[in-house]
């Protein structure tokens, strides 16, 4: 059929992919480097992707070319959509990061983070990293009010931070099912001198008590000023 279907110039691509991530339909792909229109079928001629061309390479044009099976595309969305997030999101695959300890300095002093990843909703429950760990869990505000926060508390132990406020939930059940289920050594818990922060300490503390082991814990606050409380 005839219809008007969009058309990128090779020459005048310089390759930012700003195209591709503006086309919902998934029609755009980069290759080698260069904007190209794969997926004919998956290109509706709105042309949502001509904005965002910052050389003009992309223009209309009027040929022969499949019809737009709007049904192809939303099966193409949802496997994409499947495949990202069903436990291989990106963003919350288990992870243990091994520290290079290059030589210290007092300009930069190196990072101690172990594991990712950290925000107590995304971490699995299970996770190679958990086997013999010493347990922070911390409100996300500490590592910004406390300056030696990685020396002091994240060394030599395995972070888990959340806000209860921000997130709206209570972590104590998934708490409760990673202490529960892995070899945990100790719990450390910092958080804020602030009230909302009280509901990630009760939380911590009621899976201490639910996961029926007895282990060393303790809790340290921070002040708003980014003091240790009491010292």
């Amino acid at each position: 059929m005839i219809r008007k279907i969009i058309k990128i110039d090779s020459e005048l691509c310089n390759g930012c992919g700003a195209c591709a991530a503006a086309c919902h339909e998934g029609a755009i792909e980069m290759v080698n480097s260069k904007a190209r229109l794969t997926r004919e079928d998956y290109c509706d001629g709105l042309g949502d992707c001509l904005p965002a061309c910052p050389t003009g390479a992309i223009t209309f044009e009027e040929r022969e070319a499949p019809a737009y099976d709007e049904a192809a595309v939303k099966r193409a969305q949802e496997a994409k959509k499947a495949a990202a997030c069903s436990g291989g999101c990106p963003g919350s695959l288990a992870r243990s990061i091994e520290q290079v300890q290059a030589a210290p300095t007092a300009v930069v002093p190196g990072s101690q983070l172990r594991n990712w990843p950290v925000q107590i909703k995304l971490a699995p429950v299970n996770a190679p990293y958990f086997d013999g760990a010493h347990l922070l869990i911390a409100a996300d505000c500490t590592a910004y009010a406390y300056a030696n926060f990685h020396q002091e508390f994240i060394r030599g132990r395995i972070t888990l931070v959340g806000c209860p406020k921000l997130d709206g939930v209570d972590y104590a059940e998934k708490l409760t099912a990673i202490i529960a289920r892995n070899d945990i050594q100790s719990v450390t818990i910092v958080r804020m001198e602030v009230p909302c922060c009280g509901g990630l300490e009760n939380a911590a503390r009621r899976a201490i008590q639910a996961s029926g082991k007895f282990l060393p814990w303790q809790v340290v606050t921070i002040t708003a000023d980014g003091r240790l409380k009491d010292r």
